[in-house]
């Protein structure tokens, strides 16, 4: 498939671009380039066998390579000729704006080639007519909306929301807003968004009333005939979960290109997780079962529904006797549990992801009822979108529409909390890999729960079932994807073929500008006191007051220990996360040093990836300790504990490999731009003194090294 003429159409954008933007032209941007070209021509053409080959690739492309330039030209070539839809996922809504509102339209102008695109981002994002409509018509009274998640956003005080749904009404009348959260000029509160906008099963689709003023279905109408769609991580699998072709195109039609795509197998993971809120659940059940009693006289011109109303009450209170037994088994698990009683929230791990005999049948039963609500549910809410078709005399369309969205809402929720007993209604021995699964008792308030939960602890199934099988290419990129000079991590977490494409391509930065310093200690973080102490004592030699620096820490108590210990000396001029937003500690960072003074930011691991300081903002990255994983992650426990008993050694295939991914991430704060220089300084001489650290310390980038 790669021909001449094809590797001429993109040698010449490539070369526009280099020319028209006064570009130097990058080696690492070329090789990504025939990486990408040569795996997309494993693709058949229309009509011919499939490739015995997989038409994937996995760049890890270092900081300053220019991946997004590279990417374009050879991916958006490939697709074209071979009739396949691009889509480009970012990580975040930010980066895939800039992606389209930038990067894009700049390719395109200067690279000579002719495309089209478009931006898709979930449901979630736009208003939604339908309840903004119920909300301003409930403005007198009480809303006869169902909060869906009550325990996470309840319905928003409608006297403080009014004057934001009216100028979204008048704004949208006006045609001066688009109905896409992210263009409203003023920032939204989380609740009051929550209030007006939907999700997948809500949404009566078009059946809607108001299907011809759907901010949602008018952006997606936009995406069938771009050439390009550029959306999030979180989008595509949604898609891929609903079996792909849902909101994006369908997989063997797609090129996919995951930008950041070191984030992929978490992502992953997060979406195919389940949970379920014992006490919250059972309260929203017993309110459901009072709002549906309300609408029956409603709906009541609809055949069938009377009857179907009728049975929900009594479901949903068996439902509610069976969760109240679920608390009660569950709580006296935690009876017979060691926890520490410093801790807000304990947390029962299911040791080898096995479900304790006891709650076995309690889930059994509770499988049973939730299936029953949802068969219900499920054909009420078919009723509902029929009546949305057809006219009842006297029944207003937006009373129905109303329902709908409640009902749909109830479906949704109920199908999600089946889905996790359906996990623990099962022993789970034998599950390979086995699943984490783990209760935590909440205190929110005063007011005790208890939240189960279940996760895959490996996304590579999953990948393998909706990604790698069906889609027709796929490229990942991002500047860390190896751990250990080694793809092996992402190959186990992501279930990437493996005789996939694999690249590493250096950064054009010019490391030796750096330099990576081990300072002499006389302890090491196993002793977290002494090493707190150490850090209190040095930070005011090692670190200049006048300069910009970054300091990333493991422990959230240790930073604070640290901030205690030495801010006197700082005057000020240390801002610390949780004192502020990220954005506001950023800003007010880059305020101090345009202004001449230097700043100190204290951060966690938000602050160690994706935060760009180039030049002054950033002279000084000080790392508190080697990145390990925090030890009480559930999932990272099940995962190191599945890898234990195979007589594999843990701490080696995933602790380590995934603490020096970390360490190349946060010491990736320093150099943003060619012209970077400054210093990485490591407060953990482990790196020195344990066997480990030598595959540690070879797998960062080629700083000059001051190791004392």
């Amino acid at each position: 498939m790669l021909n001449e003429d094809l590797k001429d159409r993109i040698r010449e954008a490539y070369n526009a671009i280099v020319e028209s933007k006064s570009l130097t032209p990058r080696w690492g941007q070329r090789q990504m380039i025939a990486e990408i070209a040569n795996t997309l021509s494993r693709i058949p053409p229309p009509g011919e066998n499939h490739s015995d080959l997989p038409a994937v690739c996995v760049i890890e492309a270092g900081t300053g390579t220019g991946k997004t330039i590279a990417y374009a030209v050879a991916a958006i070539t490939m697709a074209r000729a071979l009739g396949k839809r691009l889509v480009v996922a970012t990580a975040t809504i930010a980066l895939q704006e800039q992606f389209v509102n930038k990067d894009l339209p700049d390719i395109r102008q200067s690279s000579g080639m002719d495309f089209t695109f478009a931006l898709a981002k979930g449901r979630r994002r736009y208003v939604c007519l339908s309840k903004l409509d119920r909300m301003m018509a409930d403005s007198q009274g009480e809303s006869s909306l169902i909060p869906l998640y009550p325990d996470g956003f309840g319905a928003p005080l409608l006297a403080e929301a009014l004057p934001t749904y009216d100028a979204m009404l008048d704004a949208l009348g006006r045609g001066e807003w688009d109905g896409d959260r992210d263009n409203w000029p003023d920032s939204i509160g989380e609740q009051v968004w929550f209030g007006v906008t939907t999700d997948h099963s809500q949404c009566s689709g078009r059946r809607c009333p108001n299907i011809s003023q759907c901010s949602f279905f008018h952006a997606r109408d936009e995406l069938q005939n771009a050439d390009i769609i550029v959306t999030n991580h979180d989008l595509v699998l949604a898609d891929l979960a609903l079996g792909g072709g849902a909101i994006l195109s369908p997989p063997e039609e797609s090129i996919y290109v995951f930008d950041e795509g070191h984030h992929l197998p978490d992502k992953a993971l997060s979406h195919f997780a389940s949970f379920c809120r014992l006490h919250t659940t059972i309260v929203w059940l017993q309110d459901s079962a009072k709002s549906l009693a309300h609408s029956a006289p409603a709906l009541v011109a609809i055949d069938g529904v009377q009857k179907l109303l009728q049975t929900l009450p009594a479901e949903m209170e068996q439902t509610v006797a069976a969760l109240h037994v679920a608390e009660q088994t569950v709580a006296a698990l935690f009876e017979e549990a060691e926890f520490d009683d410093r801790r807000d929230e304990q947390q029962l791990r299911l040791e080898h992801g096995l479900v304790p005999a006891t709650l076995i049948p309690v889930a059994a039963e509770l499988v049973g009822q939730f299936q029953k609500l949802s068969s219900v549910l499920s054909r009420l809410e078919t009723m509902l979108e029929e009546a949305l078709d057809d006219d009842f005399a006297g029944l207003d369309k937006s009373e129905i529409d109303t329902w709908h969205i409640n009902v749909g809402g109830m479906l949704g929720r109920v199908d999600a909390a089946l889905t996790l007993w359906l996990e623990y209604a099962v022993s789970g021995e034998g599950e390979l890999p086995p699943k984490a699964r783990w209760i935590t008792q909440m205190n929110n308030a005063g007011q005790s729960g208890f939240e189960l939960r279940c996760s895959p602890v490996l996304a590579a199934e999953i990948l393998q079932d909706c990604l790698w099988s069906k889609a027709a290419g796929v490229i990942v990129t991002s500047a860390t994807i190896t751990a250990l000079n080694s793809f092996d991590r992402f190959k186990l977490h992501s279930g990437a073929p493996s005789d996939a494409n694999y690249k590493a391509v250096a950064s054009p930065f010019n490391y030796a500008n750096a330099t990576f310093i081990v300072p002499a200690m006389d302890c090491d973080p196993g002793d977290a006191q002494a090493h707190t102490e150490a850090l209190i004592e040095r930070f005011p030699h090692i670190l200049d007051q006048n300069e910009g620096s970054l300091v990333l820490f493991s422990s959230r108590r240790q930073m604070q220990d640290v901030y205690q210990g030495v801010s006197g000396e700082f005057s000020g001029r240390i801002l610390m996360q949780g004192d502020y937003s990220k954005q506001e500690i950023l800003r007010r960072h880059k305020e101090a040093i345009d202004g001449g003074r230097g700043s100190v930011i204290f951060g966690l691991a938000s602050f160690a990836e994706g935060v760009d300081l180039p030049g002054d903002y950033c002279r000084h990255v000080v790392i508190a300790k080697i990145p390990f994983a925090v030890p009480d992650s559930p999932l990272e426990a099940a995962l190191a504990e599945w890898v234990e008993a195979q007589g594999r050694n843990a701490f080696m295939e995933i602790s380590v490999p995934d603490a020096a991914l970390r360490l190349v991430q946060a010491s990736g704060r320093l150099l943003r731009t060619e012209q970077d220089s400054g210093r990485v300084t490591l407060m953990d001489r482990r790196i020195l003194t344990r066997r480990y650290g030598r595959d540690i310390l070879d797998s960062l980038p080629p700083f000059t090294r001051e190791l004392g």
